[in-house]
């Protein structure tokens, strides 16, 4: 398995709920790729700024292959980075 973590901060809290929006789709075309065991949009309660994406991909090949897919190259990257800064957590599951 596969791990990713992104934190995503608004760069204007006006667009909190366009950006929202935006990972929901992102979410729901991100799921139905190949490989993806678990693709969740979480908005922070503490700090309207933060978004956190959480992914779990089978292997790292399908995690490239999302990199590529329309859902990330061209929907997310065109829309939602412009409006973001974007910290990506690739991890290790220990418990």
């Amino acid at each position: 398995m596969v791990y990713n973590n992104v934190i995503l901060n608004l760069k204007n809290i006006d667009d909190a709920k366009k950006v929202s929006g935006m990972l929901t789709t992102l979410a729901e075309m991100s799921r139905d790729e190949p490989g993806c065991d678990r693709f969740e949009v979480y908005h922070s309660q503490s700090d309207e700024r933060i978004f956190m994406l959480v992914e779990r991909w089978l292997t790292e090949e399908h995690l490239d292959d999302h990199r590529k897919a329309d859902s990330f190259a061209v929907f997310y990257m065109d829309n939602v980075i412009p409006l973001v800064e974007r910290v990506p957590h690739p991890c290790t599951l220990i418990a």
